[in-house]
C-alpha cells in the first residue's frame, strides 16, 4: 500500500505490528486494516463492516493464520460470512 505524505497530512493514522513480523494493523481515520507483508487483506470500516481483499484474503497459510486472529474467527466462519454477503470481497490494494 503506497500512501503519499500529502494524503496523510491531518489524517489520524497509526501502524502497529500485529503479533508477528510482516503482519500489521493500520488505523487510517475511522477504518482499520490488516496487512500481511505488502498486501492489504482485510478492512473494518467505522460501522464495523468487513471487506476482504478479493485476490489475497486466502493467499497463504500464514496470511490465513493472522487474518483469522485479526477477525477473531476461523476460516469456515469467514467463508460462511462471504457466502451470506456479510463480508464483501473487494480489491483493497487499489484504494
Amino acid at each position: 500500500m503506497l500512501i503519499s505524505e500529502e494524503f496523510l497530512v491531518g489524517v489520524d493514522f497509526k501502524i502497529e505490528e500485529f503479533q508477528s513480523r510482516n503482519q500489521y494493523t493500520i488505523r487510517l481515520g475511522p477504518n482499520r486494516y490488516f496487512q500481511s507483508y505488502g498486501s492489504l487483506i482485510c478492512m473494518r470500516d467505522s460501522n464495523g463492516k468487513i471487506f476482504l481483499n478479493e485476490n489475497k484474503w486466502d493467499y497463504s497459510r500464514t496470511t490465513g493464520k493472522y487474518r483469522n486472529r485479526w477477525l477473531g474467527e476461523d476460516i469456515a466462519e469467514t467463508r460462511k460470512k462471504i457466502k451470506l454477503g456479510i463480508y464483501k470481497l473487494v480489491n483493497l490494494n487499489q484504494i
